[in-house]
């Protein structure tokens, strides 16, 4: 298919091209790269409310996606998509940036969202997926927001998630917490809560692990933070290395990579048992936004101690020796961290008689 002519869209007083703009981002529902662009301007309040000052990293399909569409990993950079976590050369003036650091200690320039046109800019460049950091600039090395991930495992599914949600906001209100659910945009579920940015990402990680431990004695059968797949089984996942620094969770109102062109959609928690990730799509979120409005604008307005959560997680440690949990592969050794080898193959660990 030729190429067809740039347009110029005017976005809050900002100029954004868009080149290409009929080319297919998901053929199979018709949708263009114009189509793309204009979905997030639609719901445009709500996806700068979950990037605004924000370092985000952008994960970009510049293909659009088609079945068999691959994206690239540290592994395999041979997929048609890939993560961008530095600035694009070229990028306009208005289009700023935040430093972070990653674990390694490396420093990088991320994209930080300031207005929408940014979002659209990103958009033209394939960007589908926003990874926003769970901080705000200047002060990066302290989160504002708890982001609990219930991650279904091989067995479960959405609804497997959603019958776990009431245990946990119940548990969030036990530590005078609230949380706000969103899909995911695929199968799992998504709780924020947001925060004072007086912990680190250490603090704030070990919260969530305390969360995902105390929800896990209250539903053994349903919940896990086993980090090892091989002792999850058939349960819903509280994937607490999402809080670890730079790991993020894509933002409410990103579109996902699938052939429905899904999209990360901000609930009520009375709607969670009547809904399904395939109600929330690029075409039919623009016309719920404009009902209901951004149903996670309230993450901006609070903020919540994690006193309550550390004293539990101090609690588990003194009374069941529960302390940390494995961080992911590509972290350096952390202070405190058992050790990094899966069960199966850790030599050392007792057999069972």
């Amino acid at each position: 298919m030729a190429a067809t002519k740039a347009i110029e869209l005017e976005i809050g007083g900002r100029q954004v091209r868009v080149s290409n703009p009929d080319k297919p981002y998901f053929a199979d529902r018709g949708l263009t790269k114009l189509d793309i662009v204009n979905y997030f301007v639609a719901v445009g309040d709500g996806i700068l409310g979950a990037l605004r000052d924000r370092p985000t990293t952008l994960e970009r399909w510049p293909g659009g996606w088609f079945e068999g569409a691959k994206l690239s990993t540290r592994a395999d950079n041979r997929g048609d998509a890939f993560y961008q976590k530095r600035v694009a050369k070229g990028a306009p003036e208005w289009v700023e940036t935040a430093t972070i650091k990653f674990p390694s200690g490396r420093p990088a320039d991320e994209v930080c969202p300031t207005e929408l046109a940014v979002v659209a800019w990103a958009a033209n460049l394939g960007t589908l997926t926003f990874h926003p950091w769970p901080v705000r600039r200047p002060n990066v090395d302290n989160p504002d927001q708890l982001r609990i991930d219930l991650d279904p495992q091989p067995g479960t599914d959405f609804k497997s998630a959603v019958a776990v949600a009431p245990a946990l906001r119940e548990l969030l209100a036990e530590h005078g917490l609230e949380g706000f659910p969103k899909t995911s945009g695929g199968r799992g579920l998504h709780v924020y809560v947001p925060i004072e940015p007086r912990w680190d990402f250490i603090q704030a990680r070990r919260a969530v692990i305390a969360l995902g431990r105390e929800l896990s004695k209250r539903l053994p059968e349903q919940v896990t933070v086993n980090w090892w797949k091989e002792e999850r089984g058939e349960r819903i996942f509280i994937d607490y290395n999402q809080m670890a620094r730079d790991r993020t969770i894509a933002s409410a109102y990103s579109v996902r990579p699938n052939a429905r062109a899904r999209v990360s959609a901000p609930l009520r928690w009375e709607e969670l048992e009547d809904v399904v990730p395939d109600d929330f799509d690029v075409l039919t979120m623009p016309a719920r936004f404009a009902e209901v409005g951004d149903l996670h604008a309230a993450v901006g307005e609070q903020a919540f101690s994690l006193d309550s959560l550390l004293e539990l997680s101090a609690k588990h440690e003194r009374d069941h020796g529960e302390a940390d949990l494995p961080y992911p592969p590509e972290y350096p050794k952390m202070p405190g961290e058992p050790k990094r080898v899966q069960p199966s193959k850790d030599r050392d660990r007792p057999k069972d008689d």
